[in-house]
């Protein structure tokens, strides 16, 4: 489609599409659906998951259309079963994959039926859920029967994932030259947490947060309770300062972590409204840990959450984080940007939110700011080793080692964390890669107005984000033009 033949706006969207696809045909040849048992569990929990979460329709309607997804479960397993090729699957996909499967039994069987009132629609569903419930538990033996087969390598290469930098992300560097970058970031904000760490208590930053850790709600639903609070803050920050539009009938519910992702998501996520639905309620998910864990376990996990960086997350899932970001961009008139994306303007977009509350003055205690420069340096560690990873130059448990000593992470969230970059090359690059890009969007901007107070940000927070998630050029143009 030639430029001539299309608007300013369609440009940006044919290259957001074209970006897209490009990055389907990159990975196509890695045949995940041969290697990735998620592939055959995430459709049968998140299909239903997401019925119960927005509850767009009727609860007899809801309930029937869970039951014929569920019912559907046995199916999508038998070709798990059929098509995975162990040889090729990596065992920490296959560990992953039993730990979710084990979860998506239990919601099946026990929690989804519990969505329901009425007596009929709780019977179907709980016989539906029983037979979804068989298949996962099949699932998990067959996988636990193959562990010793698993001996794929999750590394996809230099190559590839440097491509998918320039030709997915539209990003002028590759893989080396963006672990280097993370290098560098590392040792800039480690120096500025120091000088923080040091007014708070003499120590280094890594001292401080691990004797800040251990300060934390006495338990998860505690922990839930602080988030809330600091959502709630936040947005009204925004709302006293202006810094940005809040949209009419906008909300965010700080909630637990759907029980399904918690053996594989150990940290905060959120869940935006529908995209083609007059609804601009989101979910914000604080990281439960999974069932079964133990007493010790779960207050590592809680250390993870501790009251000092609770205040950095919320911001940056919820004000002006994901929650206000993805409800912006709910405005956009284009239906393709409600839909396509990419993480790198999205989670970039997050840290720039941390970044600039930090900025405007929210982090008034010094602990809490320390815990905001130690969000960003985590972020920096997440580059060094997802590039590593990729590139052949990591094993997973360097990494982990990596990730607690360079990221302030407990042994079991850095083991979380490190499997879910195996599993998703890139992304844990998206943060602050995306964030110093919007930053350097942001400066060119307001040169370009001459100002830079608070009026001047808030039309550049509410017109790059009304953009949508697009790559961070294509974010340039659209707000350039």
């Amino acid at each position: 489609m030639a430029d001539a033949d299309l608007s300013p706006a369609e440009r940006i969207d044919r290259d957001l599409l074209v970006s897209v696809l490009r990055g389907r045909e990159l990975v196509e040849p890695l045949e995940m659906w041969r290697r990735q048992p998620a592939t055959y569990l995430n459709p049968g929990l998140n299909g239903v998951f997401a019925l119960f979460l927005h509850r767009l329709r009727p609860e007899k309607d809801l309930a029937a259309a869970a039951a014929t997804r569920l019912l559907q479960v046995p199916r999508n397993i038998e070709s798990g079963i059929a098509n995975l090729d162990l040889a090729r699957t990596p065992r920490v996909y296959l560990d992953r994959g039993i730990g979710q499967a084990q979860a998506a039994s239990d919601y099946a069987r026990r929690l989804v039926p519990a969505e329901v009132k009425e007596a009929a629609s709780r019977e179907r569903l709980a016989a539906a859920g029983a037979v979804a419930a068989d298949a996962f538990d099949a699932f998990a033996r067959h996988l636990e029967s193959h562990r010793d087969d698993a001996k794929g390598d999750h590394a996809i290469g230099e190559d590839l994932y440097t491509t998918l930098l320039r030709e997915k992300e539209l990003l002028p560097f590759g893989a080396r030259e963006l672990r280097e970058r993370g290098r560098e970031q590392w040792d800039l904000l480690s120096a500025e947490a120091d000088r923080l760490a040091k007014e708070i208590d003499g120590g280094t930053w890594q001292k401080t947060c691990e004797r800040l850790n251990k300060i934390h709600a006495p338990t998860p639903e505690g922990m839930r309770e602080e988030y809330a609070e600091w959502t709630e803050r936040a947005r009204s920050f925004l709302r006293d300062t202006g810094l940005v539009t809040l949209p009419a009938g906008e909300r965010c519910s700080v909630e637990p972590s759907p029980p399904f992702q918690r053996p594989i998501l150990a940290v905060a996520s959120y869940q935006r409204p529908p995209a083609f639905q007059d609804t601009l309620h989101g979910h914000f998910f604080v990281p439960y840990p999974p069932e079964g864990t133990t007493a010790e376990d779960v207050q590592k996990r809680l250390e993870g959450n501790c009251s000092a960086g609770i205040p950095t997350t919320a911001v940056h899932e919820a004000y002006p984080g994901h929650h206000w970001h993805l409800v912006m961009a709910k405005s956009n008139p284009s239906p393709a940007r409600r839909i396509f994306g990419t993480s790198y303007f999205s989670e970039g977009w997050a840290l720039y939110a941390e970044r600039v509350m930090r900025e405007q003055g929210f982090f008034t205690d010094p602990k809490h700011l320390l815990y905001q420069y130690e969000a960003t340096i985590f972020r920096a560690a997440r580059i060094v080793v997802d590039t590593s990873l990729h590139m052949g130059e990591m094993t997973f448990d360097d990494a982990v080692k990596f990730m607690e000593e360079k990221g302030n992470l407990t042994e079991p969230n850095a083991r979380a964390e490190v499997g879910r970059y195996c599993s998703w090359p890139t992304q844990a690059s998206s943060y602050l890669t995306g964030m110093l890009e919007i930053v350097d969007i942001r400066t060119r901007w307001l040169a370009m107005r001459g100002a830079s107070d608070r009026p001047a940000l808030r039309v550049f927070h509410d017109a790059i984000t009304s953009a949508g998630m697009l790559p961070t050029t294509l974010a340039e143009r659209a707000i350039t033009g």
